[in-house]
Parts: structure tokens; sequence; C-alpha cells
């Protein structure tokens, strides 16, 4: 079995890691090799002309399995990747790693060393995540219409979600594109 590292754009990577995905699907990665159905796959995004970022870990997935993909894909001939790990929010640094393009193919001592640099997955645990929004409206139902279209029209750039463990409200935090923002006022005072 072969892996293969492939790379992502900055506008995909932060489109990652804002919304999550099950998978990602590539197309236009024509070439002499291509991945075969189970190979295993080191997800990076090149950041500022530095070193490639490991930002998730993958596997190839027939065309047309995995339903949650990104919409850009062109149909068969695509190249699908579903994650085993993600890391978007804390990517690790790969000097070791000379990409050929957006597919390289990676012998597999080094795809286990890079792997390994990811860590086992952290223990999966509950949150409670809330957007509230005072809004004016004439009924219920109308404020629930009003609600969605702001959340749709600002979005993840201007609205700010909050975030606690289960138990522990007091915990909470903001996020604003997917990063702890402070919403105190009297902070930004200072």
């Amino acid at each position: 079995m072969n892996a293969w590292a492939v790379v992502i754009s900055d506008e995909r990577y932060e489109a990652e890691r804002l919304y999550h995905h099950d998978s990602v699907e590539f197309t236009g990665l024509e070439g002499p090799h291509r991945p075969a159905n189970g190979d295993p796959v080191l997800v990076l995004v090149l950041r500022d002309g530095g070193s490639p970022l490991l930002v998730a870990l993958g596997r190839v997935t027939p065309y047309g399995v995995e339903q949650d993909r990104d919409p850009d894909g062109e149909g068969p001939g695509a190249l699908v990747v579903t994650y085993t790990r993600r890391v978007f929010d804390a990517p690790t640094e790969v000097h070791q790693l000379t990409l050929d393009g957006p597919l390289t193919p990676v012998d597999p001592a080094t795809y286990r060393t890079l792997a390994d640099l990811v860590g086992p997955p952290r223990d999966r645990r509950t949150w409670l995540v809330s957007l509230d929004l005072p809004i004016e409206a004439a009924s219920p139902a109308e404020a629930v219409g009003i609600f969605w279209s702001y959340v749709r029209d600002l979005g993840p750039q201007e609205l700010p979600a909050f975030v606690s463990p289960a138990g522990n409200e007091l915990a909470m935090q903001a996020f604003v594109l997917g990063v702890e923002a402070n919403q105190d006022p009297e902070e930004d005072d200072d």
C-alpha cells in the first residue's frame, strides 16, 4: 500500500477549519501516479512560503461513497479523501517532506513518522454551542426566519458562537472564525 501527501489551498484550509466535513474532494490531480482506494493520505497546507503544515490524516475513498463532500467536485475522476484525524486548529510543521506538486507519493515509513506527529485523537466530550441574537419580530415564526437570515448573511465572519463544556457553562468562550474572540466591550476600552 502506498501513502500520499496532498496539498490544499489556503481557502480550502479555512473552509475545512470552519466547517466540519467528513471528507475532502480534489479534482485536476492528473499525473502518472494515482492513489488507490484505502491508501493513507497526509493532508497539507502551504502557508506563507514556509514548510508544509500537516492539518489532517485520511484515506482515499471511492468516489460517491462519502456524501458529505465539498461541492466543488466535478464528478468521477475526483480524488476523495475521508478524514481519519483532523488537526486543522493545531497543524504540525513538517520539514522532512519534499513535495512534487499538489499530489506526492510518500514512502510508508515517512508517512508513519509524520502521522505520529499528529498524536492520538483527543477524547471527545459534549460541548454546548449557542448563538443568541436579539431579534424584533411580530411573531416567534418571523423571529426564527429573521434569525436564519442573519446566520446565512453574517456567518462565521461576524457572528460569535458561544462554546462551553457541558456542565460548566461558566467556562463559556466566544469564537469568531473558529478562533477565540473577546466579546467584552469593557476590555476593548483598555
